[in-house]
């Protein structure tokens, strides 16, 4: 199983400094990847979570990291497809691409927020026909000279949109979600599978079996996919998979891996300790800097 790392996107920490520094020492420790999330708005009475209070772009995160390492990958886990068209996606994905060498990871997802929903201006019926037309669009401005659609819920006049990524045919896309569906969509029509942060880690496998079989409806090979799982990691008392002494969490980590997961990135956003705007900067940035240590590839 791979490890990559959560950029500090969201709370006190997440500063141009301490993605720079988090960033390139991430990559001096063998990290495979770096990941963003996303988050368009929060409730006035903060009930998401402390994470959810101040978020960074995530795209424009990965831009800005890649702007400070050469090798490490870039993930967003995920961008909320419905609050994006194709077009302005696969144009942004496609630079970032593009500016860090061929180093992007695509993780889409459906949104949750019924706020979000409604400042996007969107709907959240036909979620799953939306999501597949998306991708079909997405992929198709990435590889063809001139594109043409006409759909549900998406429009491209006859046009071209240049340049195209570095990665061929397009970058890895990942699909997320918990329902059995989307699942089965993710083995269907992508590169892979992008858990939540709120995925029951003893029972993950069962979900990566539903992506598997997905895959093998369709006619597509199962052992190709990728499985990526964001790891809500908690420094201190046990109080579940990921948390208390850092011989403990590395345990975890080959619990996970045994389950199928290829790729596990550690996350301290979602700490509060951490992930909070009213956080302490520089003992969020040591905290960071000892799980950097701690958990780095062996």
């Amino acid at each position: 199983m791979k490890i990559g790392f959560g950029l500090p996107v969201s709370g006190s920490w997440a500063t141009p400094d301490t993605v720079a520094h988090v960033a390139r020492r991430a990559e001096e420790l063998g990290y495979h990847s770096l990941w963003t999330f996303q988050r368009l708005l929060s409730p006035v009475d903060a009930s998401w979570g402390e994470m959810y209070r101040g978020v960074h772009d995530p795209l424009v995160a990965l831009a800005y990291a890649a702007a400070v390492t050469e090798r490490v990958r870039l993930g967003v886990a995920v961008v909320n497809l419905p609050f994006v068209t194709p077009v302005l996606l696969a144009k942004q994905a496609t630079t970032v691409d593009i500016l860090s060498g061929g180093r992007l990871d695509l993780g889409l997802g459906l949104g949750w927020a019924e706020e979000e929903y409604v400042a996007s201006a969107v709907s959240k019926r036909h979620q799953g026909r939306r999501a597949e037309e998306f991708i079909a669009v997405l992929k198709t401005l990435w590889t063809d000279d001139v594109v043409a659609h006409e759909g549900e819920f998406y429009r491209v006049p006859a046009a071209r949109q240049d340049p195209k990524p570095v990665q061929r045919p397009h970058p890895p896309v990942l699909l997320g979600g918990t329902a059995p569906g989307a699942l089965r969509r993710a083995g269907r029509l992508t590169d892979g599978w992008v858990s939540s942060s709120r995925a029951d880690l003893d029972r993950i496998g069962e979900s990566i079996d539903l992506v598997r079989a997905g895959a093998a409806e369709a006619g597509r090979d199962p052992a190709a996919l990728r499985f990526v799982c964001r790891g809500v990691v908690k420094v201190g008392p046990r109080t579940g998979r990921l948390s208390g002494s850092y011989s403990e969490i590395a345990a975890d980590l080959e619990a996970v891996a045994a389950q199928g997961i290829t790729e596990l990135f550690v996350d301290l956003n979602f700490d509060p300790r951490i992930g909070s705007p009213d956080a302490d900067r520089d003992e969020s940035r040591r905290r960071a800097d000892e799980a950097l240590e701690a958990l780095a590839p062996r």
